[in-house]
């Protein structure tokens, strides 16, 4: 077991940052990621379950969603491994936000700001290898100027950050360096023992868990462990038979429950019913009777 949690475990990240006690991180968080240029000086969590308006239509479950003192909404997801059409998946989500502010009766259409915050642990494979930070918005395409500053989309490539410690110049690569290596660290370095990285790492450290966090910690550090060792010996058998996406996993006996559970989270993280399929080598009518399970 490591000293300090891993930021990309779904326990990890929800106990650092989906906690009223602990709103402080994610409010600084996500104002490092502003640049100060959208102070957020409260948060308030909302439901993550969107649904749709019908009972037949696709919902939507965020990892975080959270509003501040302004009404401005702020979606924000961990994503552990690339999807086909993930970027898709962004734009579906931040629907939900927008149509929820409609009113009934006479109303003007003025919105409030929506913010998809995306924290990748895998690279675009179409950006270039220095860029890890992406922001967008709608804009003019003949004069490049800003057509809409209320939809925002915030994407971070975790994976391209190479800054050692030392070399850490501000709290933006503090975080991005806590992502990365959190749970690789024994200690807690000088460089992250000031203001609000000392809180984090009060809070990250494993031995403070209560013993039922402890476990579901562990149960949540397996998923990860699963579906991480999943995709990649899918993704090496795949080209082995010269197959992109080519999933052929041998499930031995006892496995199979382990196989749902790697289903589940591959099915709420966005993939497609084949592909999680693929991956988890579970029946096509299988996985779709999960999904269905799940609302999905």
């Amino acid at each position: 077991m490591d000293k300090f949690i891993n930021l990309f475990t779904d326990f990890g990240f929800k106990k650092i940052f989906g906690s009223e006690p602990n709103k402080d991180l994610l409010i600084h968080f996500l104002n490092t990621l502003l640049n100060g240029k959208e102070k957020i000086k409260d948060l308030v969590y909302l439901k993550s379950e969107r649904l749709g308006k019908r009972k037949a239509e696709r919902k939507a479950i965020y990892d975080l969603f959270c509003e501040n003192q302004n009404g401005e909404k702020f979606i924000v997801e961990v994503q552990r491994v690339e999807q086909q059409f993930f970027k898709d998946r962004s734009i579906f989500y931040s629907t939900f936000p927008i149509q929820e502010q409609a009113k009934t009766g006479k109303w003007d259409y003025e919105l409030k700001a929506v913010y998809m915050i995306g924290i990748l642990d895998f690279s675009f494979e179409d950006t270039k290898e220095d860029k890890l930070f992406h922001k967008v918005q709608l804009i003019d395409v003949e004069t490049y100027e800003i057509f809409y500053h209320k939809l925002t989309y915030i994407y971070l490539e975790i994976p391209k950050f190479d800054k050692k410690l030392e070399d850490l110049e501000n709290d933006y690569e503090r975080w991005l360096y806590a992502f990365k290596n959190l749970h690789k660290l024994r200690d807690t370095p000088q460089e992250l023992q000031d203001g609000i990285f000392q809180r984090l790492m009060e809070l990250a450290e494993v031995a403070c868990l209560t013993k039922k966090e402890l476990g579901l910690y562990q149960e949540s550090l397996k998923e990860y462990w699963d579906l991480d060792n999943s995709i990649d010996t899918a993704f090496m058998k795949g080209e082995q038979s010269g197959i992109e996406k080519g999933k052929e996993l041998g499930l031995q006996e006892g496995e199979h429950k382990k196989a749902r559970k790697t289903a589940e989270k591959c099915l709420l993280k966005g993939f497609s019913v084949e592909e999680t399929a693929e991956i988890t080598e579970l029946s096509l009518s299988e996985v779709q009777e999960i999904a269905k399970n799940l609302g999905l």
